[in-house]
């Protein structure tokens, strides 16, 4: 079974960066289409970056030319770079395996922990 690991959350400033990593297990990483998501406390959760196996991307307007997601097939990896981060970016940000269907992107795999940032103003 794919197990997902994030991490690379921490507290930042307004303006900060950071960068998120996944890791995937799994001989299938590859050939899958990868998301990032977040849920801010109260809220529900949303897809903020996707990537295709070909490496195209589409980001949520709200993080479009700040966030830019990436991957490492040979790592079973998928990156996102977060800059000019603002305080509505706190949020626990989640990556999943997404498949595409009836219009939206949905996340297929069990969730992971999760890693936290926090942009404080």
């Amino acid at each position: 079974q794919v197990q997902l690991v994030e991490s690379g959350g921490g507290l930042v400033q307004v303006g900060g960066s950071l960068r998120l990593s996944c890791a995937a297990s799994g001989s299938i990483f590859s050939i899958n289409a990868m998301g990032w998501f977040r849920q801010a406390p109260g809220k529900q959760r949303e897809l903020v970056a996707t990537i295709t196996s070909g490496g195209s991307t589409i980001y949520a307007d709200s993080v479009k030319g700040r966030f830019t997601i990436s991957r490492d097939n040979a790592k079973n990896t998928v990156y996102l770079q977060m800059n000019s981060l603002k305080p509505e970016d706190t949020a626990v940000y989640y990556c999943n395996e997404v498949k595409y269907a009836s219009g939206t992107w949905f996340p297929v795999i069990r969730w992971g922990q999760g890693t936290q940032v926090t942009v404080s103003s």
